[in-house]
Parts: C-alpha cells; structure tokens; sequence
C-alpha cells in the first residue's frame, strides 16, 4: 500500500455541486479501488483540496484521480508519498 496525496483544483461547475454527500462520494470511490481516506482538508492558495490516501499502487492512484475528476469536476494533482523515518531509511548509508 502507498501514500498520496491528492490535491484538487475547483472548477465553477465544481464549486456549485459541493456538498457531503459529493464528499461521500470521493469517499466510496478510493474505497472501491482498494484504499482509505487517511484525511481531507480544504486549503487556501494553489490548490483548494488535499486528500491524503492510502492505495495499493499508483495504478490504482491513477485511476482515482481520473474517476475523482470524472465524478466531481474537480481537477486533481496526484503524488506518492513515504513517511520521513522510510526517506530516512532509503537514503542512509
């Protein structure tokens, strides 16, 4: 399993359907590729969303931010992650 986190852009279109159940939505959806909603936060600045996920693969991460798009209109910009102690570990001598 891999971390991602995936952050989403609004379009106008998007901004006008935001509600809990489109969230429950997203929700369902990364549940039906095989992961888990770690967190969800709305951001200020570049991006207007960030998910933090947890998928099998970057397959399944791939398919997530094409069918998140297609579902919610929003624009997502995917990308793995490791926790700072496995950086650690990778990069140590």
């Amino acid at each position: 399993m891999g971390i991602f986190f995936m952050f989403g852009k609004y379009t106008s279109k998007a901004m006008e359907d935001i509600s809990a159940e489109r969230t429950q939505l997203a929700v369902s959806e990364i549940k039906k590729l095989g992961g888990e909603v770690n967190a969800m936060h709305v951001l200020l600045g570049e991006y207007d969303l960030c998910f933090c996920v947890t998928l099998p693969g970057v397959e399944e991460a791939m398919k997530a931010s094409v069918s998140l798009g297609k579902l919610t209109g929003i624009s997502f910009t995917t990308c793995p992650a490791v926790t700072v102690e496995a950086f650690d570990s990778l990069v140590s001598p």
